[in-house]
C-alpha cells in the first residue's frame, strides 16, 4: 500500500520510494527529512477538502506535511505492534 492509504495512527515501514515519480529536487528534500526506505512513519493528518491535501507524516519526533502526490511514491507495510520501534 502507499503511504497516503494507510490508516490513520498506524506505525508503517517505508519499503519502497519510486524517486522517479518525483521533482528530484523534491525527492532530495525529501530524503533529507529521513522519508526514505527504512523509515517508520505514522499517518497523523489528512487535510479535508477534495484532494485531501496536505497529509500530516509523523518521522520520529517530527511532523512533516506532505503532498498527496509525493505520499503516493512511498510504499509502506505496518509494523507489527510487538516489533521495537
Amino acid at each position: 500500500m502507499t503511504l497516503d492509504q494507510l490508516p490513520l495512527g498506524v506505525l508503517a515501514r517505508i519499503v519502497a520510494v519510486d524517486w522517479a515519480a518525483l521533482v528530484p529536487e523534491e525527492a532530495q528534500r525529501l530524503r533529507a527529512l529521513g522519508l526514505d526506505e527504512g523509515a517508520q512513519v505514522r499517518l497523523a493528518y489528512r487535510g479535508v477538502f477534495m484532494t485531501r491535501d496536505p497529509l500530516a507524516v509523523e518521522i520520529g519526533r517530527m511532523t512533516v506535511a506532505l503532498r498527496r502526490v509525493h505520499a503516493r511514491a512511498m510504499h509502506v507495510e505496518p509494523v507489527a505492534a510487538d516489533c521495537p520501534a
